[in-house]
């Protein structure tokens, strides 16, 4: 069953329909309606759009790079992963327009011989800025240029796993970060019908330093007791269902089954949602898939609630496209397990242990990105 697709393409013809012409930031203009929800239930498939060819490995290492804390696009750029491009490159010729061209000499090189090796590289460039791919291979191949121009502000990963505390007892004052993912999971472990299952990357006080403020802002996470016609299902690999209560929970026990379901909401603020929500709905769904099987609970539902919901005006014609084409069946998720068991913390995962089973798509669409 694949509802996901079905709901995407109302929302595209919602907002064709209802969508009223409003200007924005990068100066391309949206067609925008307000006040959305998306809803899938992860029983019926992984949430990943078939009606047009999605990059499941760029979505996946995005999602990783969030989890690690970071907030360098060097690690993107290092696994292929470039929907962070273009917002590192504006962040970079707005800041290289107050150096110059001796500020960004001397912070690139130290020592005589790369000085005068500089001079020559500098000249042979007219003191022009980097262009955008000479930006991104200075990113992949020179780790100080990337430690200075890749960094993006404390986006995402920042917020998620650093988020500044001020410690101040009245005698010393200082600053510790606060694992919000961490957190999340020691919760669900020790207190799973908690009301405050939530995490924000909305941190106010620095939203100046961020290259982008976030889009998907939040989410909450809910939990709830499997009943036993769902513990009967998670019962059948391993055979028949024992007739007696005792019996089942005995295999339930032995087998460490789940006890309870998880579901995750994320909370948007904007919705680019040819090209955007389509990773959005994936990744939350990853985010799931991960966190339930950290705190050992089966993925339930899955919500998105939209604010500004828009079409770019350079994306109308693709999501006619998409609009056109008929569904196939969702696939479903592989995750990378050792010796039989799961054992790998947030930060040591790599994008190919996330895998897809049985997914047919209609081909890609391509789209300008608007930054």
């Amino acid at each position: 069953m694949n509802n996901i697709d079905k709901q995407y393409q109302e929302l595209l013809q919602d907002i064709l329909d209802n969508g009223i012409e409003k200007k924005d930031r990068t100066g391309t203009g949206t067609i925008s309606v307000f006040g959305r929800q998306i809803r899938h239930k992860m029983s019926e498939g992984f949430p990943l759009l078939t009606t047009k060819k999605m990059a499941w490995k760029t979505m996946v290492t995005e999602l990783l790079w969030f989890l690690r804390g970071d907030t360098n696009i060097k690690y993107l750029v290092d696994n292929d992963c470039h929907i962070w491009d273009g917002d590192a490159y504006k962040n970079y010729l707005n800041k290289a327009k107050n150096y110059t061209t001796e500020d960004l000499f001397y912070n690139k090189l130290s020592g005589v011989g790369d000085v005068i090796e500089g001079m020559l590289e500098a000249h042979t460039r007219d003191f022009r800025p980097y262009t955008q791919e000479e930006f991104i291979n200075k990113i992949k191949n020179d780790d100080e240029f990337a430690k200075k121009w890749g960094e993006l502000g404390p986006i995402y990963g920042n917020q998620w796993i650093k988020w500044d505390k001020i410690e101040d007892d009245g005698m010393q004052y200082g600053i510790s970060e606060i694992d919000q993912i961490q957190n999340l999971i020691n919760d669900l472990k020790t207190n799973p019908d908690s009301r405050r299952l939530m995490v924000s990357a909305w941190n106010v006080g620095e939203l100046d330093q961020m290259v982008l403020p976030p889009c998907h802002y939040g989410f909450q996470v809910y939990t709830r007791e499997l009943s036993e016609g769902e513990r009967g299902l998670l019962l059948q690999p391993y055979g028949l269902d024992p007739l007696t209560k005792e019996g089942r929970d005995r295999l339930w026990k032995e087998n460490n089954l789940p006890t309870r379901a998880i579901s995750l909401m994320w909370n948007q603020r904007s919705v680019d949602t040819f090209l955007g929500l389509p990773f959005n709905i994936a990744s939350y769904g990853l985010l799931l898939e991960i966190i339930a099987k950290e705190v050992n609970m089966v993925p339930d539902e899955l919500i998105g609630n939209l604010g500004d919901t828009h079409l770019y005006l350079n994306h109308i014609e693709q999501a006619k496209e998409q609009i056109g084409r008929e569904p196939f069946e969702l696939p479903k998720l592989g995750m990378d397990y050792r010796e039989g068991e799961y054992d790998k913390n947030l930060t040591d995962f790599v994008p190919d242990d996330f895998y897809l089973i049985d997914y047919q798509s209609h081909p890609a669409i391509k789209a300008p990105l608007s930054n």
